[in-house]
This record gives C-alpha cells, structure tokens and sequence, in this order.
C-alpha cells in the first residue's frame, strides 16, 4: 500500500515562502504517471493546487500561478515530491496534501486538471498570517 508523507508545512508570513516535501517508503514516484498537490482550509472544499507528470511538465491553479512550483526528485534515494511556495497570501492557509494518480481499480480520492488521484497523505499545515 502506498503511503505518501508530507512536511514543510508552518506559520510564515504574508509575503514570505515555504517548500514542502513528500515522500513515500511504500513505491517510486517514477511508477506513477502523474503526482500533485491539494489543499483544504477550513469549511472548503478540497482543491488542486499542483500537478506534475511523469516527464516533469506541470499544470498550477490559476490561484498559485506564478508563486508556486512544483516538481520531483526521482532518484532512488530521495525520491521526494518539493511544493515550493511564495509570496504567500492568507488565502493559501490550508493543510496541503500530495497525492498520487489512481491506479486502475483503486475507486475514490480527488480530482484535479481531468485525473483521479488516490492515495492522498496525511497533510501538512501551512498558515499565513
């Protein structure tokens, strides 16, 4: 089973940057066609923010557009999914989980830029104040 673990997350200021990291012990990231990141913040629906493919071209939310910056370290031995956030705003307060595209058969999970992506992590708190 794969299980995804982020951190990064804390409290910066309006204006200032985070990186978030994700990892997994269970799978290479290689093996999945597509990975992203999501967030979620209080009373909201959960959204995409991030998606990266295997071949390392990216799509963003217009809401993170030009701040933020996804990408992927596929060596064996790091094998890290990176957030890198800036000029954050406090609207981008939310837990931050990454994700990895469903495989065939798995059912559930969420929906970003026309993919499934399930499993999702634990998440991470990022807020902005």
């Amino acid at each position: 089973q794969v299980q995804l673990v982020e951190s990064g997350g804390g409290s910066v200021q309006v204006g200032g940057s985070l990186r978030l990291s994700c990892t997994s012990s269970g799978t290479f990231f290689n093996n999945f066609k597509c990975m992203a990141s999501f967030r979620q913040a209080p009373g909201k629906e959960r959204e995409g923010v991030a998606l990266i493919y295997g071949d390392g071209d990216a799509r963003y939310a217009e809401s993170v557009k030009g701040r933020f910056t996804i990408s992927k370290d596929s060596d064996s031995a790091k094998n890290t999914l990176y957030l890198e956030m800036a000029s954050l705003k406090p609207e981008d307060t939310a837990t931050y989980y990454c994700a990895a595209e469903a495989a065939p058969g798995v059912h559930g999970g969420s929906w970003f830029a026309g993919r499934r992506f399930n499993p999702l992590g634990q998440g991470t708190q990022v807020t902005v104040s």
